[in-house]
């Protein structure tokens, strides 16, 4: 019964954790209400007691899913894989599912959390840019090393995993801070390849209900 209920994400339209999340909920055709938060609006309201009390580290993602709420997005896309096995986005074989996690987490834990919006706040207005692309362009050689090996059509070889649904979101944060993408072209390759497919045209910023009207181009 509980998997009648609509799960509820809690996303911030520009957030690429909340991204990735919303890509594999449509790849995996889980239909889903989202509830946004505003992490600029009157100081954030991801630091309101309201949320505080979703989500501890007052960040997003969050999704209340089978009467639970989870929070980070790599916990809450595995949790969407082992419980609704539909569509999968890790692969059958021990060893390329390990290389889709060697990615996630590459991008995840060394390269996302260090360009966020709480990180660039404590850095200054100064050096956040020069700060974010260290971090993007030091993050993306290792992906692109580890793509070099395990890359096909897609990051693991021909279908599509929960890695690449890390990937595009981080691209994008890449191009957001005017990161020369050059040097990675099995990055753009896989960028390209994915880029007006209707799951990520879908779940981009642009198309999400709090997206500002300017920030649409």
């Amino acid at each position: 019964m509980s998997h009648i209920i609509k799960p509820i994400l809690y996303s911030y339209w520009r957030s690429s954790c909340s991204w990735r999340v919303r890509i594999a909920l449509n790849l995996k055709e889980i239909p889903y209400d989202i509830k946004p938060v505003s992490l600029i609006k009157s100081g954030g309201e991801q630091h309101s007691n309201e949320f505080r009390d979703i989500n501890p580290m007052e960040q997003v993602p969050a999704m209340h899913i089978d009467g639970v709420t989870l929070v980070e997005s790599l916990s809450i896309m595995y949790y969407l894989e082992e419980t609704r096995p539909q569509r999968p986005l890790l692969p059958p074989d021990f060893i390329k599912r390990a290389k889709v996690r060697e990615i996630c987490e590459v991008i995840a834990s060394g390269i996302q959390p260090l360009q966020n919006l709480t990180v660039l706040i404590h850095v200054g207005e100064e050096k956040k840019n020069e700060w974010a692309k260290h971090w993007i362009n030091r993050g993306f050689r290792a992906v692109e090393k580890l793509l070099s090996s395990s890359a096909g059509k897609y990051c693991v070889g021909d279908e599509i995993t929960l890695a690449d649904c890390c990937l595009i979101p981080q691209v994008f944060n890449a191009r957001r801070f005017h990161v020369d993408l050059r040097p990675f072209p099995i990055i753009l390759r896989i960028d390209r390849e994915l880029e007006n497919h209707p799951c990520f045209r879908s779940a981009h910023p642009s198309n999400q209900p709090d997206c500002p009207p300017e920030a649409i181009k």
